[in-house]
């Protein structure tokens, strides 16, 4: 089968590897219909993610068709639709039944913190991704959703992370009615996260890039102010004087270790690598948010250390959550929003792009070329699927 490999920093191949078997009695297999680049894979593709092995499939938001079906599945059947979210969990332990289901516990012998994702290296458990034709997808039972059929498919495959990632981030910050979220990044969860913020009651929403493009997507897309951080001095300065000079309510960080905005910390964070990628979203989170605001973190920062003005949180009161979307518990929400009318996910895909030419795909999403918000890779055997 045709699937995407990791061969090294800034280079993504399309290879021929064999196809996945039914390795436990609770796997299924899945055939392709549709797949994602997340943001969150360009921190793979800079080299920014620890343990991402030379023939790793990359890939962890896709939709498929049930091709095969361990003896232990029950309920799923050959011929679903399905849409696969990114975690991959147990269903069963402690903090499954939490639904924490980015922090299972079962399903990573690599890392006592983080759960286990669909191609995503070995720091999350070395499972094959999603960029490919068919997939391995453990714990069947309990993971894969069968699409209704009155989702599409481009929206479901949106469900699969970053949509609930994005409504997640404005769940953690615990939004109350009238307030001014500022939301950093204006990618695709930044997206969402911003479009999200409405659904919980925010009064004010302004989104920060750098991309006038993206800034102009965000405004059509979620309604909101815009502020390009390259025109800015000072951002903390600036998003207060936008505030009575009391600061945001609430600030999302939606970018992670790959954000630009600081020449010594993308250095430090992204040539040098002596921190975990540039934290300079977070910077002008802590710095921005109001005495005794809140904070929500969604963007991918690395396992080892950053250079963060904690002094600063602890001073001003604040609060910090954050996490790896529980997807399978934001579903059923979710699907509510999409058949109200209230959002149509698939709005933000601007690319679709066969799965063959993923190299290119990467390079147009990665380098912010022809206007790209979300490109959409699909395998030679799903063109016409719906």
């Amino acid at each position: 089968m045709l699937a995407t490999t990791y061969r090294r920093p800034r280079t993504m191949r399309i290879a021929h590897v064999a196809e996945p078997e039914i390795e436990h009695p609770n796997d299924a297999i899945v055939r392709v219909t549709r797949s994602c680049i997340c943001g969150s894979d360009i921190h793979i593709y800079n080299g920014l993610v620890p343990d991402t092995r030379v023939g790793s499939i990359i890939g962890h938001e896709f939709t498929g068709v049930v091709e095969e079906v361990g003896p232990s599945v029950r309920n799923l059947k050959v011929g679903d639709r399905v849409l696969v979210p990114f975690n991959i969990f147990c269903g069963s332990c402690f903090f499954c039944q939490k639904e924490l289901y980015g922090n299972c516990h079962n399903v990573n012998s690599e890392a006592s913190a983080m759960g286990g994702f669909y191609g995503y290296t070995h720091t999350a458990g070395g499972y094959d991704g999603g960029q490919a034709e068919y997939v391995r997808v453990p714990f069947a039972d309990v993971g894969p959703t069968v699409i209704p059929d009155d989702i599409h498919i481009e929206d479901a495959v949106l469900l699969t992370d970053a949509f609930p990632t994005g409504y997640q981030a404005a769940e953690m910050g615990d939004i109350r009615e009238g307030d001014t979220v500022v939301v950093f990044g204006a990618g695709p969860v930044g997206l969402f996260a911003a479009k999200s913020a409405w659904f919980f009651g925010a009064g004010r929403v302004i989104v920060v890039d750098c991309e006038d493009y993206r800034l102009e997507f965000a405004k059509k897309f979620a309604h909101c102010e815009t502020v390009n951080f390259r025109e800015i001095d000072d951002m903390a300065t600036h998003l207060k004087k936008m505030t009575d000079w009391l600061g945001a309510d609430v600030c999302i960080d939606a970018v992670g270790c790959d954000a630009s905005g600081s020449a010594f910390h993308t250095f430090t964070g992204k040539m040098a690598l002596m921190q975990a990628g540039s934290p300079i979203a977070l910077h002008w989170a802590i710095n921005s948010v109001r005495k005794g605001g809140r904070i929500s973190i969604v963007g991918v920062y690395g396992p080892t250390f950053n250079m963060i003005p904690i002094g600063n949180a602890v001073n001003k009161g604040l609060t910090l959550r954050m996490n790896q979307a529980s997807v399978k518990r934001h579903l059923p929400r979710l699907i509510e929003h999409i058949r109200a009318g209230h959002i149509s996910p698939r709005d933000i895909i601007t690319h679709r792009i066969p799965l063959e030419d993923v190299a290119d795909a990467y390079d147009i999403f990665v380098n912010k070329r022809d206007n790209c918000i979300k490109p959409v890779l699909i395998p030679p055997s799903a063109y016409g699927a719906v």
